[in-house]
């Protein structure tokens, strides 16, 4: 429900944890506070914020069961003034994430906050330092880390523990900024632009994962803590896994030609039709105005990983990828690093963008730190071929432990017109170019490149999602079952024999 602003109706931090957590499950891990600040101003202050709110601090930590799911929660009260950081509300929620690692347990902020509080000045500003440091070795214990930014998320709230989360999701509405719009027109004599610290507009632009109301959040909250717990759901799956290539080689021209049929299902698909449980994160949500880049959470056969992909079906028409979807792919290497979950990439592009705004954004540093993050990670990796692979947009996505492939997808410098236009200055020769540059699946399987080809052919007409659905499971299991080490040894093993090809 939103006020007569159209902001969100400010909801108390009791309210909303009768909302989210489970009937009776609630335990509170604060000590209650009765003392009062010297300062006589304050001190009333103070006084008069227990008695509206009931509550002794901004802040309220305690564990509970979201739909099932244990975690630890903090949960500001902006009624308190205004949800502000003090010493004792930085005291409170260091020691709630620092017990949630000990117990590891999953935390969920649900901060509601205008920053550090005033009236204490920089010992309390510096209290974001002491919180931040908390998070950062919660995730290095590899415990997941949520984020619910309410009305009204603003200052070192937020630029400190309201943004370091795994996930991070939004009230609808909400006013979530860095400079609170009251202390920007007052230092600077003009309103700040309006629809710019709203929640949705964010999503938009990739900083927020969901957009969530307060009566999903608690489904929403135990789907996602599900997935990173590893929980595993029903599913096919295979424990051994053989290399190999069961299909007859196409001509390239055919396959590159195929690739792009309008009706050819993209990653999306894949989410909806090829797993168990899924969630897209940040990318390709309606309104996004980038080029097709997909997050997302997903479950293969119970087997959990981070799935970073291409889409060329969600690309807003005359976009392709830039440096801000590689940026969030970077993000999505981090996020599978940070949690110790497989990653998955899914490559379906026609290429990256050529202009202007690409090079001064950094396109060509994006694919090579893109590059250098994948042969890094230390958790296992994959990366599907599932169409079009041109240039560095699709290089950026493809060093993996292991390379699956559909029979009509193919990887190459630059699209094949782009290829002839370079060699005989004209796309006339786009398909002789495709045969001789060995760009095929089948081609890759051959050298080495690509380790599974799998068949896009049906009798009874059904796509090939499923059964990549179900590879992808298996794959999974057997690269978890190997160590560090020996995926490393093979990593290096595909590299050398990529230095080998000859076409």
């Amino acid at each position: 429900m939103n006020d007569v602003t159209g902001r969100p109706e400010r909801i108390a931090a009791v309210e909303l944890l009768a909302k989210l957590v489970d009937e009776g499950s609630w335990q509170p891990w604060d000590i209650e506070l009765t003392t009062l600040p010297d300062d006589p101003k304050y001190a009333a202050d103070i006084t008069r914020a227990r008695e509206k709110t009931g509550l002794d601090e901004s802040v309220l930590c305690g564990e509970a069961t979201v739909s099932g799911e244990r975690i630890a929660v903090v949960v500001s009260e902006f009624g308190f003034l205004g949800g502000s950081i003090g010493r004792e509300a930085g005291r409170r929620v260091v020691g709630a994430v620092r017990r949630a690692t000990a117990e590891r347990l999953a935390v969920l902020a649900l901060p509601a906050s205008g920053g550090t509080r005033m009236q204490e000045g920089t010992p309390a500003f510096l209290q974001m330092v002491n919180i931040t440091a908390a998070v950062v070795d919660h995730k290095a214990a590899r415990l997941p880390y949520l984020v619910y930014l309410r009305h009204p998320t603003t200052g070192g709230v937020f630029a400190s523990w309201g943004s370091l989360g795994h996930v991070t999701l939004a009230e609808p509405g909400a006013l979530v900024g860095f400079l609170g719009p009251r202390v920007f027109e007052g230092l600077y004599g003009e309103e700040f632009p309006a629809g710019v610290q709203v929640s949705e507009n964010l999503r938009a632009h990739g900083w927020i994962d969901l957009v969530v109301g307060v009566d999903d959040l608690s489904a929403t909250v135990s789907r996602i803590v599900g997935l990173l717990d590893g929980r595993k759901p029903d599913g096919d799956s295979q424990s051994a896994l053989e290399d190999g290539s069961p299909v007859s080689a196409a001509a390239a021209w055919d396959a590159v030609t195929a690739s792009r049929a309008a009706d050819r299902p993209g990653v999306s698909d894949l989410l909806k039709r090829s797993t168990v449980e899924s969630i897209e994160l940040a990318g390709g949500g309606e309104g996004d105005s980038r080029s097709g880049i997909i997050l997302a959470l997903a479950s293969f056969g119970g087997e959990t990983a981070v799935v970073v992909g291409q889409d060329r079906n969600r690309q807003v028409p005359g976009a392709l990828i830039g440096p801000a979807d590689l940026r969030l792919a970077r993000r999505g290497m981090r996020l599978a690093q940070g949690l110790g979950l497989p990653l998955v990439t899914v490559i379906d592009t026609p290429g990256a963008d050529l202009s202007a705004d690409a090079e001064e954004g950094g396109l060509a540093n994006e694919i090579a730190h893109c590059i250098a993050e994948l042969t890094e990670l230390t958790v296992p990796t994959i990366s599907v071929l599932l169409g079009q692979g041109a240039g560095g947009a699709a290089l950026a996505l493809f060093p993996a432990d292991r390379v699956i492939a559909m029979e009509n997808s193919w990887l190459s410098p630059l699209p094949p017109e782009g290829a002839s236009l370079i060699v005989y200055r004209d796309t006339d020769h786009a398909a002789d170019l495709a045969a001789q540059q060995g760009i095929r699946a089948t081609d890759l399987h051959a050298s080495g490149i690509v380790d599974v080809v799998l068949s896009e052919s049906h009798p009874d007409d059904r796509d090939f999602l499923p059964d990549l659905g179900v590879r992808l499971s298996g794959e999974l299991t057997a690269l978890n079952a190997l160590d560090i080490d020996e995926r490393r040894r093979r990593r290096a093993d595909r590299r050398r024999r990529i230095g080998d090809v000859t076409i």
